[in-house]
């Protein structure tokens, strides 16, 4: 991939310039890439902060992914 940075006239980077053929390949990898700038709506917003409240009220509670993981292992 080819990829090109853009700069201003105060040598800032501005943008990226990616060859149409490698936009290709990563639209049809990541199909939503393209909506992913879009703002989460209220209630995804207000669940993430619901979410991260708890978890700041009691995060001994948490626990590694892994011990999940081998959790579900032993019930399969």
């Amino acid at each position: 991939m080819k990829l090109q940075v853009l700069q201003d006239n105060l040598g800032n980077q501005t943008g990226v310039y990616v060859p149409i053929e490698d936009w290709t390949l990563i639209k049809n990898n990541y199909p939503d890439i393209e909506t992913l700038e879009q703002e989460l709506p209220k209630w995804e917003k207000d669940l993430i902060d619901t979410r991260l409240t708890a978890i700041s009220k009691n995060s001994e509670s948490l626990k590694p992914i892994e011990s999940l993981l081998e959790e579900l292992k032993r019930k399969i």
